[in-house]
């Protein structure tokens, strides 16, 4: 691990009990699952009862913008319009919208409509129109902690095809939420939304994954959704990352818009579609913190 403590120090998460009497046994069993040859957390990764109580009301601010949004969302409003909503919404409670400025992202958020996958940039010039799917991907700032999760919108009379898209995205959420705990690994989550995926017909995005989240924007570690189960890192209590696939209807390759440098899109140009949530894992199983 990557503190040595004594048995009698002030144990390394803060609870001020003796070392010896919090998390001794929790790093030895961590210590001997890495000796089998698997990738484990450190410290740093593991988020401490008092971290995770802000992350968690930055959560709240995240999940409040994104209800203001699917209140107000609408057919004929451009993603302009939306930026404007989340980043007043946002600062109205105190927070800052973690897109606006990083590594030079323009916006507050990130709206992607029918064949861009993901991280498309609002504008004035692009307008929701009937049949569109849209997903809008809001991060929060509050009080230098962060948040992350994303929804998928149906704009006006959306085709049978897309409607099934979303919704088996939206299920490869569920199912993978349903293997998130403590002493299994990421790659069981990965596996079980990758099947699913496949069952319906889908092909799940491999260059772009989830991530940790809390103390960053994101953190280790990097969550896979085309991995195998048994595999990837070790999950412990405290662990926070985002469960987040992209799921495309046609092929799983993707391209970068050379222009913006941002923008990604299907390599075949069919729709793509993903939801986002960030989950805690606890002593018992799991807890969606932001959705």
């Amino acid at each position: 691990m990557s503190v040595k403590l004594g048995r009698n120090d002030p144990c390394w998460c803060g609870s001020g009990k003796k070392y010896k009497k919090c998390h001794e046994e929790f790093d030895e069993r961590i210590s001997y699952i890495k000796s089998q040859g698997h990738i484990v957390p450190d410290h740093s990764i593991i988020k401490t009862p008092a971290q995770i109580e802000k992350i968690k009301e930055s959560c709240k601010v995240n999940i409040a913008v994104l209800d203001y949004v699917a209140e107000n969302i609408r057919e004929g409003m451009s993603t302009e319009e939306i930026d404007r909503l989340v980043y007043q919404k946002t600062t109205e409670m105190g927070a800052i919208p973690a897109p606006l400025n990083y590594e030079g992202f323009p916006k507050s958020v990130c709206t992607s409509i029918n064949e861009v996958v993901c991280h498309g940039i609002p504008s004035e010039k692009v307008v929701l129109k009937d049949g569109d799917i849209v997903n809008v991907d809001v991060s929060t700032i509050l009080d230098g902690y962060f948040s992350d999760s994303s929804r998928m919108f149906c704009i006006g009379n959306v085709s049978e095809e897309k409607k099934k898209l979303v919704q088996t995205v939206k299920e490869c959420v569920e199912i993978g939420l349903e293997q998130v705990k403590p002493w299994g690994f990421l790659g069981d989550m990965g596996q079980a939304v990758n099947e699913h995926a496949k069952k319906n017909g889908y092909s799940v995005v491999r260059e772009i994954g989830g991530h940790g989240v809390g103390l960053e924007f994101h953190e280790d570690p990097w969550v896979s959704y085309v991995s195998k189960a048994g595999e990837e890192m070790l999950l412990v209590p405290g662990m926070i990352f985002t469960i987040e696939p992209m799921v495309n209807m046609g092929t799983h390759r993707i391209y970068c818009d050379k222009k913006d440098g941002w923008t990604i899109y299907t390599a075949d140009k069919k729709p793509s579609a993903q939801w986002e949530i960030m989950v805690l894992v606890t002593e018992t199983g799991h807890e969606v913190l932001c959705w």
